[in-house]
């Protein structure tokens, strides 16, 4: 359902053509931020409890694995005024959209063209307005710039996350051709485990454009003290 891909020790992951399990060293996600690819992905409360607390815990043992007591920092190569400059840009920003507009804007276009019961006209159509929507950002102008208590930039950098989300899962679902679980697609009713038995990977880049990838599903236990549950179709 979306997250960080994560291993099981909550790794994560930044796969390459040569390895879909490669790790991003360092980098760790746990509960509804990650899918470790467990139930559902997270996308219930109690599910992400759950992952919580077994994966939370295993993510701690594997940082203890890891992190050595006195050991030197690696440099953070400009990660800190990237920050800032991200922050700078949308506290000054001066152009003729609010928040509020563009919020609205993204809300409709996720409500009418990314809802549970989709289509391929319905998607496509939703590509072209979310793709918009995330292009009018750069119009953005917010009217309060001070540094206390500052809601109005609060609310603008919330849509900027909320928009790079919507952007990567119109695009993800519209290049699904299948049903399973909550993506529920009425040209295509039927899972289809020959095809899309597989993860999709996004990628985003500063521009929004999205980059489309996969890596597979383990179907095998890490032990031999539980049997393997092959994937089979949810019936009533």
């Amino acid at each position: 359902m979306g997250g960080v891909p994560t291993n099981y020790r909550g790794e994560a992951l930044r796969p390459t053509d040569s390895d879909p399990d490669a790790v991003c060293p360092g980098l760790m996600a746990i509960g509804e931020g990650a899918s470790v690819s467990v139930h559902g992905a997270n996308r219930l409360g109690c599910n992400s409890l759950l992952d919580i607390v077994v994966f939370g815990r295993a993510a701690a043992h594997r940082a203890v694995e890891l992190v050595r007591p006195g050991s030197a920092h690696p440099p953070l190569e400009n990660g800190i005024e990237a920050s800032l400059d991200r922050f700078d840009v949308v506290r000054h920003s001066k152009g003729p959209r609010k928040t509020g507009a563009i919020r609205t804007e993204m809300q409709k276009v996720m409500q009418d063209n990314c809802a549970v019961f989709r289509t391929a006209d319905v998607l496509q159509e939703g590509v072209g307005k979310i793709d918009a929507a995330a292009r009018a950002y750069a119009d953005l102008g917010i009217s309060d710039r001070s540094l206390i208590w500052n809601s109005d930039l609060v609310e603008a950098l919330e849509l900027q996350n909320l928009l790079e989300q919507a952007v990567v899962a119109l695009h993800s679902a519209e290049n699904r051709k299948e049903s399973r679980g909550a993506h529920a697609r009425e040209d295509f009713p039927e899972r289809d485990d020959k095809n899309w038995l597989k993860h999709t990977l996004s990628w985003l880049d500063g521009d929004c454009d999205v980059t489309l990838g996969s890596r597979p599903v383990h179907l095998n236990t890490l032990s031999n003290e539980v049997q393997s549950f092959p994937p089979k179709a949810r019936v009533y």
